[in-house]
């Protein structure tokens, strides 16, 4: 059954414009072809749109500015909204991709956005229509994540919410080579060696922010393309404790976001945090020769992953703690992924 989304605020239906090939926009006074969805009510309790435009789904796009845009061929994790009842027949959209709600935003055209924290005005809509039947599960990322939430949730039992699952997978998906790439072994291991990082550096996705606040002024280099910003600091925040302000401007660029002049941001938003450790584990050598993620599929082994993040302290030192300690990690998952650790664990 054909469905319609208004928006409560300007009474204006909600369009997917050029035929799907624009951002959804509520700008529109009566209801046609582009103004009509089929509003899917997924297995988890979440629903997902299939524009009548072009029949495809409705995603929050995190590569573009949170954007919506019917672009997507099937619901992962970025199609899927959680629908809350606001009460007087109005409900708000909150996107799983990043738990934020969606916003007509009057301030740029109406045009629909993933990027804010609490719904009011601007955040509510009115559905017309009914859901289809439930859908059967999908995966959440192309060829589908191979760590599941269960195994996720047993890696890091002491994890702050801050670090969510969903918002793990949202990231994974901008890195479609991310634990995907060879055979199961391999996809497995690299899994593994990534978790394992992020294990050591934030003492099981627990800390934010880099805890030795003494350091916070250290990570300066003047001489770098990416200038500092008048009074930011660049301390370790996220899942690998991104640091420098080199690797927060070269983060910042290749993610489209202004890192470099507001660093928090990667503390303050759990897509952004995700997304930088997945770039810097799939784009960048860091202290060693390769990336994270050419380390394990390459069959270079977990020491080579070590090496490239922190290896100036650790490896180039004669290991020791620290390195045994993302080793027993390492070791940990892949028993609990069901798969053999392979060789040259340490660096």
């Amino acid at each position: 059954m054909s469905s319609t989304l208004k928006s409560a605020f300007s009474n204006h239906y909600v369009s997917a414009e050029d035929q799907g090939a624009s951002p959804l926009v509520a700008n529109r006074t009566v209801a046609a072809g582009w103004e009509t969805f089929t509003v899917i009510a997924n297995s988890d309790g979440t629903v997902s749109f299939l524009s009548a435009a072009n029949n495809k789904y409705v995603t929050a796009d995190l590569n573009q500015g949170t954007k919506l845009i019917a672009r997507a061929t099937s619901i992962q994790a970025w199609e899927k909204f959680k629908k809350i009842d606001r009460g007087n027949g109005k409900i708000a959209l909150q996107a799983l991709a990043n738990n934020l709600y969606v916003c007509a935003d009057m301030n740029v055209g109406s045009v629909l956005y993933a990027n804010r924290t609490a719904p009011s005005g601007w955040e509510e809509f009115v559905l017309s229509g009914a859901e289809s039947a439930p859908q059967p599960p999908q995966s959440t990322q192309p060829g589908g994540f191979l760590v599941t939430e269960q195994q996720f949730n047993q890696i890091f039992p002491g994890r702050n919410p801050f670090y969510t699952y969903s918002g793990l997978v949202a990231a994974a998906g901008a890195y479609p080579g991310f634990a995907n790439t060879g055979d199961a072994t391999v996809r497995k291991q690299e899994a593994a060696a990534f978790l394992a990082n992020v294990y050591h550096e934030t003492g099981g996705l627990y800390y934010i922010v880099e805890q030795n606040t003494a350091n916070y002024g250290h990570y300066a280099d003047y001489n770098s393309h990416y200038q500092v910003a008048p009074g930011k600091q660049y301390y370790g925040r996220g899942p690998l404790q991104i640091s420098w302000n080199f690797n927060y401007g070269a983060a910042g660029e290749a993610l489209g976001l202004p890192l470099l002049s507001n660093p928090d941001l990667v503390a303050q938003d759990a897509s952004v945090a995700w997304k930088t450790a997945l770039w810097f584990w799939n784009t960048q050598t860091g202290a060693g020769s390769v990336t994270g993620h050419d380390a394990m599929v390459q069959s270079r082994g977990f020491g080579e992953t070590i090496r490239t993040i922190n290896g100036a302290l650790e490896c180039n030192r004669g290991g020791g703690g620290p390195v045994q300690s993302r080793v027993e990690q390492y070791k940990r998952i892949t028993g609990i992924l069901g798969v053999n650790p392979g060789n040259n664990l340490s660096c």
